[in-house]
């Protein structure tokens, strides 16, 4: 009983810190096309910019601010227009689950509603009510009529972003909030919206950042994205055949394509890399739910064992779980360690989420050089 608490109170002490996970960004002062660009990201590093979220953009900004100059007006990223339409969250998940009423999504309409549990595609120009996320206070309903650019900012400026709805338990848990708040029955907001854009690396990255009236694709030539100087940072869509200076990334994830045991995955990983994968915020899920789908085996090792003495289960740099994405009926009950220990692996398909294995099942494996 005693040690039980004595665990408790230690992870409460140590999931107070949390973790800062970015993409390492590279700024070339050097004009050249977006083709170009990319071609020269592919060769020196990992790839034209992607950009998960507002800290990272915030950071990119800096970089190319102090490296910039006021040089160029324009420095390309790696978004790029693309033809064929995709559903995405506004806070970067997957759209695994779409809810649509019948006989929905009906036209061309760009942005979602959620109206008695269900999904409607409306004009994002259109004014509704939203709902916002926050990691500390969880669901926030605003009872303010905005479009649905203007309802993303609300929701980033003051909590996290406009609300994602992952899984059939999480659709059912946000209608019962809206109906308990929303006596007038009208639609709300959600964060889904469709675009043609596409991260040059292939990312789900859902995050924008567009100025007023961008994109506006201005003579119908306009299919690669800017960072403008001008106006902090805010993105226009332009001509690829620009010449202006870009941003590369490199990426830290690795997939090996090697079907080995959790230890001998270990070994590889410190080997040849930094260690296996710790997961320990939602940035760092959704950069192995981007790589990942590049394995072979329907499941891939993390750095994630249990350690039965204690029975909890702990990262492979010693670090607590504090951020869980266990699949239902893993992680939450002890572990039979008698016949063999057990490890943790994300699932390569479906919605990537935790499970337990026995270290001896034979995987690919994500190495880190963070």
């Amino acid at each position: 009983m005693a040690q039980t608490l004595y665990s408790s109170l230690l992870l409460i002490a140590l999931c107070s810190i949390s973790e800062c996970v970015q993409h390492q960004y590279y700024y070339i002062n050097v004009n050249k096309t977006w083709t170009e660009a990319q071609r020269y990201c592919r060769e020196k590093y990992t790839d034209l910019a992607t950009i998960d979220n507002m800290n990272e953009l915030n950071n990119m900004n800096k970089l190319v601010k102090s490296e910039n100059n006021g040089a160029t007006e324009y420095v390309w990223t790696g978004l790029q227009r693309m033809s064929v339409y995709k559903w995405h969250w506004s806070s970067g998940d997957p759209a695994l689950l779409l809810n649509w009423a019948s006989g929905q999504p009906a036209g061309s309409d760009d942005c979602a509603v959620m109206r008695n549990g269900q999904w409607f595609d409306e004009p994002c120009s259109k004014t509704w009510i939203f709902i916002c996320y926050n990691t500390n206070t969880g669901l926030v309903f605003v009872d303010q009529l905005m479009n649905w650019r203007a309802a993303q900012s609300y929701c980033r400026q003051n909590h996290i972003d406009l609300v994602s709805v992952r899984n059939q338990n999480e659709s059912q848990q946000l209608e019962k909030f809206i109906n308990d708040r929303n006596s007038s029955g009208s639609a709300v907001w959600i964060g889904l919206f469709r675009d043609t854009w596409q991260w040059s690396d292939q990312s789900n990255s859902s995050f924008r950042y567009w100025n007023t009236a961008e994109p506006n694709n201005a003579g119908g030539i306009q299919n690669c994205i800017g960072m403008n100087q001008n106006a902090q940072g805010r993105w226009h869509d332009i001509s690829c055949t620009g010449s202006f200076p870009f941003v590369c990334h490199e990426d830290k994830l690795i997939v090996i394509q090697q079907n080995l045991s959790w230890s001998e995955a270990l070994r590889y990983c410190r080997q040849n890399h930094v260690d296996l994968v710790s997961v320990q915020s939602v940035e760092m899920q959704r950069r192995v739910m981007n790589v990942v789908k590049l394995a072979s085996t329907e499941a891939v090792w993390l750095g994630l064992h249990n350690y039965c003495s204690m029975n909890m289960w702990l990262w492979v740099n010693g670090d607590m779980v504090c951020y869980q994405n266990w699949a239902p009926g893993n992680g939450s009950t002890p572990e039979n360690c008698k016949l063999e220990n057990r490890k943790g692996a994300v699932q390569s398909g479906g919605d990537q989420t935790w499970i337990s294995l026995p270290e001896s099942h034979r995987l690919n494996f994500i190495c880190t050089n963070y």
